[in-house]
């Protein structure tokens, strides 16, 4: 019974990942966007290890293809992606 019940939600959390780039299909850049933004979180959790991996928000990024991921407790990170939203390129903002 837990084996069923944890593949359903598992499965259901898919296909709600799914919907995030089903929704922004037929905008090209929109979606390049929303794969960099994943990319760059799952680029940026694997080198750290760290859980809560988020994309900042409040402070503005004004090139292509970059984003600042902020990681819990620690340094936040730049990300590059590729045109089509690999994250090709991560390093750790140092202060000071």
């Amino acid at each position: 019974m837990y084996f069923l019940t944890r593949s359903a939600l598992v499965l259901s959390l898919l296909g709600l990942v799914a919907c995030d780039e089903l929704a922004v299909a037929n905008d090209p850049v929109a979606l390049a966007e929303l794969r960099g933004q994943k990319s760059c979180i799952a680029a940026v959790a694997a080198e750290t290890g760290a859980s809560g991996v988020t994309i900042n928000t409040t402070l503005p990024v004004v090139e292509l293809n970059r984003f600042i991921v902020d990681v819990p407790n620690a340094a936040m990170w730049t990300c590059v992606t590729d045109t089509s939203g690999k994250a090709i390129q991560i390093v750790e903002r140092r202060t000071g």
